[in-house]
């Protein structure tokens, strides 16, 4: 279901000193919005926030970036972080096409990509956020052997995904056709496709160096 207007979004979230728009001046230099050495985790295209918040709950000694480009869903992941008081956890609003220009080579350890758009037309799959044109990309941001995890409800996309990932070189460390629940942090964008009976696809790769 599209999500209905919110005029006021970006307005609330400049508002919001734990949202940050196009910080091209931050690049390098996120350990110390943190203000810790610990691990950066990204989430790219993080919605409604719902995952991002979990996984800083459970990881404290993590630090996690939520990206996210639709400021009528992010608003409302702004909402969360601040009200759960997490110092761990920021939002950036910006493009995943502009990731060289937010961040430094190494400055992020691990970039999660949950339920990103297929784009199943064959002349859209650079726009697919595991096609190699993406791959390039994290790889001059993250730490050496960095870790890619992706989960989508879409096997033909899986499918490309995983020859993606192995054209590229990256060593393939786990995938699963049908992730358990208890294995997944559930989102309701998640929710949905499993209430449908629709199997959630994980992937875990490596780069090689």
């Amino acid at each position: 279901m599209r999500l209905r207007f919110k005029p006021n979004a970006i307005p609330e979230m400049k508002e919001n000193d734990k949202i940050y728009f196009y910080p091209k001046d931050m690049r390098g230099k996120w350990a110390s919005v943190f203000a810790n050495d610990n691990p950066i985790y990204l989430e790219i295209g993080a919605g409604k926030g719902d995952f991002i918040i979990e996984m800083a709950k459970r990881y404290p000694n993590i630090n996690f970036i939520a990206l996210e480009m639709n400021t009528n869903a992010f608003v409302i992941a702004s909402r969360k972080i601040e009200e759960e008081g997490l110092t761990n956890v920021i939002g950036l609003v910006d493009y995943a096409e502009d990731l060289e220009e937010a961040f430094d080579e190494g400055e992020i350890d691990r970039i999660y990509i949950n339920f990103s758009t297929p784009w199943p037309k064959t002349r859209h799959h650079k726009r697919r956020l595991s096609h190699p044109r993406f791959l390039e990309i994290y790889k001059k941001i993250m730490v050496p052997c960095g870790i890619v995890e992706q989960k989508t409800d879409d096997r033909p996309f899986f499918d490309d995904s995983l020859k993606y990932f192995e054209d590229f070189d990256m060593e393939i460390l786990e995938y699963d056709y049908d992730l358990a629940e208890e294995d997944s942090i559930v989102t309701e964008y998640e929710r949905k496709w499993r209430d449908r009976g629709i199997p959630i696809n994980y992937a875990k790769a490596k780069f090689k160096n």
